[in-house]
């Protein structure tokens, strides 16, 4: 087996949105008083790539408006900041960005160099995790199936990875990695978390075999799943793994949403039949307005003869992989076998090669 490899973990810095050249100058003022440096963006557009790895974000208040427009996933450590009459009714508008604490300058001065001194680059960093986002074109696509197996090969690298259930209709990825008699939380216990979570008590409660960590469902009654829920579990996730998959359901919901807006990658499984590509396009519509690295992987066979090629052109996306037929992964579910754990196929082979793209870490290759 290769000897375990961690992904490079860049300098985070806390992110500042705002457009006001004033208000700009003040804080990076206080952040130089802080000792630390910041990440600039001027809009939402600009923020959303850092906006959940960022250790600290402030908003302008000239950019609150802006960034609720842009449903930005809601987490932790949110600020909302503006001049003295700039924010009244300020709380009104932080809750609905989900903000923590309004800063009102200059009395709040003293407060946010604090904030800066504590997340600034020289505090503690957690490692630059990957995150994927895996979605079905249609029921039934094996988008599930190709989650488990990207989670499974990226362990099988020493990746320390975490595999995360967001469709509660998809019946559950603790079934097909046939761990579902694995003790460990599920997303009812934790879906009331909306803000900092430790990272390492999150792997040590869940469901876990070497590098691999799991965030399932239970059996009980269908819950709906919040998005600071997500957004602190994908926040964990970042500072104390390499690797994320997250299964996504076909229709977003605002979970869904945030987890697909923290993808570094997202892939959208289509089987080679006319009808799911027809469907798919409704789904790669909805996902392409909050996640741009997007690809679609076509799964065979194909009836009709119709080309992978011919899918992802009337998609319109990049071809990201094609599946052939894999009878042995069905039968090996039925018995608790996961995807890909055998490091052979087409399923292992691809798995393996989209996880090497994302983090530059050569494959386990077959056992």
């Amino acid at each position: 087996m290769p000897p375990r490899t961690s992904v490079p973990s860049p300098v985070r810095r806390p992110l500042v949105v705002t457009g006001d050249g004033d208000l700009l100058d003040d804080l990076l003022r206080l952040a130089a008083a802080g000792g630390t440096e910041v990440e600039l963006a001027p809009d939402p557009a600009a923020a959303r790539t850092r906006w959940l790895p960022a250790p600290l974000v402030l908003v302008g208040v000239d950019q609150a408006q802006p960034c609720l427009r842009a449903r930005l996933p809601h987490r932790p450590r949110l600020v909302l900041v503006g001049h003295s009459g700039q924010l009244d009714p300020g709380w009104q508008v932080a809750e609905l960005i989900g903000a923590e604490h309004v800063a009102t300058l200059p009395a709040a001065e003293p407060w946010l160099v604090d904030r800066f001194a504590e997340h600034g680059a020289d505090g503690p960093v957690g490692p630059a995790a990957r995150v994927v986002a895996v979605l079905g074109g249609r029921g039934g696509a094996g988008a599930s199936i190709l989650a488990g197996g990207l989670a499974v090969s990226a362990a099988r690298a020493r990746l320390r990875t975490l595999l995360v259930d967001a469709d509660p209709l998809g019946g559950g990825l603790d079934l097909v990695l046939g761990w579902e008699q694995l003790e460990g939380l599920r997303w009812p216990a934790l879906s009331d978390a909306d803000g900092r979570v430790d990272a390492p008590a999150l792997v040590r409660a869940l469901p876990s075999r070497g590098d691999l960590v799991v965030l399932s469902w239970d059996r009980g009654d269908l819950l709906a799943l919040p998005a600071p829920a997500m957004a602190a579990t994908l926040d964990a996730a970042r500072r104390g793994r390499d690797f994320v998959v997250v299964d996504l359901p076909r229709q977003l919901d605002d979970a869904a949403v945030t987890a697909l807006q923290a993808a570094d990658r997202a892939y959208v499984v289509v089987p080679a039949e006319l009808r799911a590509t027809a469907a798919a396009a409704r789904v790669v519509a909805a996902a392409a307005t909050h996640c741009t690295e997007l690809a679609v992987i076509v799964r065979g066979p194909a009836p009709g003869r119709l080309r992978a090629a011919e899918v992802a052109r009337a998609l319109g996306l990049p071809l990201g992989g094609t599946l052939r037929p894999e009878p042995a992964i069905v039968r090996g579910l039925e018995r608790g076998e996961a995807p890909a754990a055998s490091g052979r196929g087409p399923l292992a082979a691809l798995c393996q090669r989209i996880v090497a793209e994302l983090t530059g870490v050569p494959s386990a290759g077959a056992a």
